[in-house]
């Protein structure tokens, strides 16, 4: 199983958009390593490196503005542009009161590039299209504190052509549409989905034990569903709010996107009385 992003190639696609494509078992993490591969890590982080100063010195293409997930993605690798497309002063709204952050405050933030993919949450499948649409004109990313309870919320605005973070705001838990779904993460993720995971488990994707290109369905044990994700999350797990609605649904979808590769791991979960159990895995 490969377990290191091709990190030079992520400077290319994060300044264009994301694809999605095959792998041959999971989403693969920037920091992951194999057993005895020390060097390859160096090589990953010096990449890591090295992506950020082609992007920090490669304007952004005026048609990156068009799609969030380009503006994005050159918005968490370009220190200079981070900083020229926030709204200062900036309001943060926590504890019940707001503060303005000053520009000189302000430290560059590279939210999930480090780690080399990140997390979406759907209902349906049918959400998914909104992260393609030019007609947005705002977008929420999220930071999903698993062990506080609590959801960071940067606030994104589309305005005379270009995208700018405008506000920043913390809600719990119960504040949020997805508030029993999170609750239940934070558990899942907690206890390594022992206890809820349904055996034998849905998968369907390449064939785990055969050639890349072959696409099956079939079942696997309950305990191998972590083998096609680049890590289990511990403190934090990212959303991003393209203007998909949420409701009381029974079905959830939290997906695993690679940034170099294209890779997609879907995990499918439905309700069950008070609680969630993983019933699927989709692979692409």
């Amino acid at each position: 199983m490969r377990k290191v992003f091709l990190l030079v190639v992520c400077a290319c696609t994060a300044m264009i958009a994301i694809t999605t494509g095959c792998t041959n078992k999971k989403v693969e993490g920037a920091d992951s390593t194999t057993a005895d591969s020390s060097e390859v890590g160096d090589t990953a982080i010096d990449s890591v490196d090295s992506a950020a100063e082609v992007i920090a010195s490669t304007p952004m293409p005026k048609a990156a503005d068009q799609l969030f997930d380009d503006f994005f993605f050159n918005f968490i690798a370009n220190k200079k542009l981070q900083r020229n497309r926030i709204k200062f002063p900036l309001p943060v709204v926590r504890n019940n009161g707001t503060q303005k952050l000053q520009k000189g405050q302000w430290k560059m933030d590279p939210f999930f590039r480090p780690q080399g993919y990140y997390t979406l949450i759907f209902d349906k499948e049918a959400q998914m299209k909104y992260s393609k649409s030019t007609d947005l004109d705002s977008v929420i990313v999220e930071k999903i504190y698993l062990r506080k309870g609590i959801v960071e919320q940067y606030w994104f605005d589309h305005q005379d052509g270009i995208w700018e973070l405008n506000k920043i705001r913390d809600i719990s838990f119960k504040e949020s549409y997805n508030a029993s779904f999170f609750s239940f993460l934070s558990r899942f993720f907690a206890n390594r989905g022992k206890g809820f995971v349904k055996n034998p488990l849905a998968y369907t994707g390449p064939d785990p034990n055969g050639e890349e290109v072959a696409t099956i369905n079939t079942t696997i044990p309950a305990d191998e569903w972590s083998s096609f994700l680049p890590e289990i999350p511990g403190e934090m797990i990212y959303n991003i709010l393209y203007g998909q609605k949420y409701t009381e649904t029974d079905r959830k979808i939290l997906t695993f996107r690679g940034l170099a590769n294209g890779a997609e791991t879907q995990l499918i979960f439905k309700r069950h009385g008070k609680d969630w159990r993983l019933e699927k895995i989709v692979a692409y």
